[in-house]
């Protein structure tokens, strides 16, 4: 490459411009990037937050001109769910991985304090997979498809009135996981005093509450005053429909009533087509990078802390990863050992317990034991007692019998001389 030193002009960083002097080709970097991007293909993910029946899916369906044929959700749901849809779009020869999340239920239960959980936890839940793939040895991070949510649209009813408790609290804990556009649904039910008064009272409530919402970039020229201009058209005002209706020699998308026919697409009806702009057409690489430059990143630094990593040492001196994981590494074997140990004198002294119990009942069997014994013994010698009295009474009775016998047998021998007697006294008389 040819270049001219002479023409080089320092700078206050300490890099120098120099001129070229002929063509190199590095010009055609962009044109290398479209290419490659095209040949990839695009993702995009969108959460739609918004009460049963506020127009989620119609209005889906109108941005991106298709039926997503997403099911009819009940009222009677317990808790808030979330149902994720992929689809495959293709637009002239660029390809778009869409995924639509709706959350089913929402603002249906009485008790609707934690409803916005389930919400918070899906967000996370792809930050953490997104965290895990990058921390692998071996990633695929390429063709890893990444359901980071990139825009939550929050539906907004058309109360005319204020912003609800739930839709306040449920804003302010997702600000800051994910870029919120603020959307008033079936805005054709405000006329339009009614409407620029209701996106008034809702952005002065979202100041006043805190609540950061996603503001179009103003920093590149090429985008800057039109983004200007959408900011103070916030919250949009739209309407959705996929039904045709001819209004004079064209077939356009409106909403027909007795009164009238709201055209989706006329910006002097609703904000659909300054949606559209800024969502698909302007923004959309804008909000895919704050995904991961804003929310990712800080959802990356906090986990990371919690993990024990820092970028500073105790001394204030910058710690690269390698040192942060041996000293996290360190720490964990130590806290291993401590554990060990711990774990070692509580199983030494369960099984002293244990020894201990086994020694008192053992002695608790000794003495029972024992007791038995002697108990045993005591009744043996009253058992013996009474056999010596029975022997005693069987010798006794034996020899009565034997006495007894003895005077029968003399009474048997003295009888006949007596009867001799009587009859010889008969005769003689």
């Amino acid at each position: 490459m040819a270049a001219s030193h002479a023409g080089s002009q320092p700078q206050n960083d300490g890099y120098r411009t120099l001129s070229l002097s002929g063509h190199v080709g590095f010009g055609s970097l962009p044109d290398q990037l479209v290419k490659k991007s095209i040949k990839q293909g695009f993702c995009f993910n969108i959460l739609c937050i918004g009460e049963t029946g506020s127009g989620k899916s119609t209005l889906i369906n109108s941005l991106f001109n298709t039926n997503f044929d997403d099911p009819v959700s009940t009222h009677f749901l317990p808790i808030v769910r979330l149902r994720a849809q992929t689809y495959e779009l293709q637009e002239s020869n660029v390809l778009l991985k869409l995924t639509i999340v709706n959350t089913v239920g929402f603002g249906d239960q009485i008790n609707k304090e934690d409803s916005y959980q389930p919400i918070v936890d899906y967000i996370d839940a792809q930050f953490e997979a997104y965290l895990q793939e990058e921390l692998k040895i071996k990633r695929s991070l390429f063709s890893y498809h990444d359901t980071r949510i990139h825009v939550c649209l929050y539906f907004i009813s058309p109360t005319g009135h204020s912003l609800k408790s739930l839709d306040l609290l449920t804003m302010k804990n997702l600000d800051s996981k994910v870029n919120i556009i603020p959307i008033i649904g079936k805005a054709d039910s405000l006329s339009k005093t009614e409407l620029q008064k209701f996106k008034k009272k809702i952005m002065s409530e979202l100041v006043s509450n805190g609540v950061q919402i996603y503001q179009f970039p103003t920093d590149d020229e090429t985008v800057s005053k039109i983004n200007t201009i959408m900011n103070g058209h916030l919250p949009f005002a739209v309407i959705g429909s996929m039904e045709e209706v001819k209004i004079g020699n064209k077939m356009v998308r409106a909403r027909q009533y007795p009164w009238g026919i709201v055209q989706v697409e006329n910006e002097n009806h609703c904000d659909f087509v300054k949606l559209r702009e800024m969502l698909i057409c302007t923004n959309m690489e804008d909000l895919r990078e704050q995904t991961h430059a804003r929310h990712y990143e800080l959802y990356r630094r906090c986990r990371l802390e919690e993990m024990g990593f820092r970028d500073i040492g105790p001394e204030n001196k910058l710690v690269s990863l390698q040192e942060a994981y041996e000293a996290k590494r360190h720490e964990f074997y130590l806290e291993m050992r401590r554990k060990e140990e711990e774990m070692r004198q509580r199983f030494v002294q369960r099984v002293k317990e244990k020894e201990a119990i086994l020694k008192e009942a053992e002695q608790q069997i000794q003495n029972k034991f024992e007791h038995r014994m002697l108990m045993h013994q005591g009744e043996k010698l009253k058992i013996e007692k009474k056999k010596k009295v029975l022997e005693d009474e069987i010798a006794m009775f034996i020899e009565k019998k034997a006495n007894a016998d003895l005077l029968q047998s003399q009474a048997s021998v003295s009888t006949p001389v007596s009867l001799k007697r009587d009859k010889d006294r008969k005769n003689f008389t």
